[in-house]
């Protein structure tokens, strides 16, 4: 595992980070050259955003070394709102992959992040349900996307 992948693991988890690794592509899908997504948001690789820039292209190595460090971020800012010891694999995987598509600030300040630090956490995972829109419209992939990290976030919960 390289360093990157190791900060992501110290955060949430050995398991957890190879899940990540995997979830996170699966939904996001990787481009090698920059693209407008669904908002219209500059992106590359595999959802990244940071420092876009048009017309650049990416290696597969350039992306995965990007996916670890934005990975790494998004779950070291729901750590800063929702502490990652209350929290089961299932739910740490689902709230950091929410957190890389809708960004920490949007994450930290919704539902889900105020259910799971009253407690509620079937209600915190049911909160994922209302991310599935761009400006307004549901978007059939944000809809699965969003039900398989519920149904993820609700394992092992009574």
């Amino acid at each position: 595992m390289n360093r990157r992948a190791a900060g992501l693991a110290g955060i949430v988890g050995a398991v957890v980070a190879a899940t990540l690794l995997a979830f996170t592509p699966a939904w996001e899908g990787t481009k090698l050259t920059t693209y407008r997504d669904l908002g219209g948001v500059l992106t590359y690789c595999t959802g990244a955003t940071e420092n876009a820039a048009w017309g650049r292209t990416y290696t597969q190595e350039q992306c995965r070394a990007q996916l670890d460090r934005d990975l790494e971020r998004h779950a070291a800012g729901i750590a800063s709102c929702i502490p990652m010891d209350r929290l089961t694999d299932g739910q740490r995987v689902a709230f950091v992959d929410a957190a890389y598509n809708i960004g920490v600030s949007a994450f930290c300040g919704s539902s889900m992040a105020r259910r799971a630090r009253a407690g509620d956490m079937r209600g915190a995972c049911d909160a994922l349900l209302m991310w599935d829109k761009v400006d307004g419209r549901q978007v059939r992939g944000l809809t699965r996307r969003r039900q398989a990290e519920r149904e993820l976030c609700l394992r092992g919960l009574a």
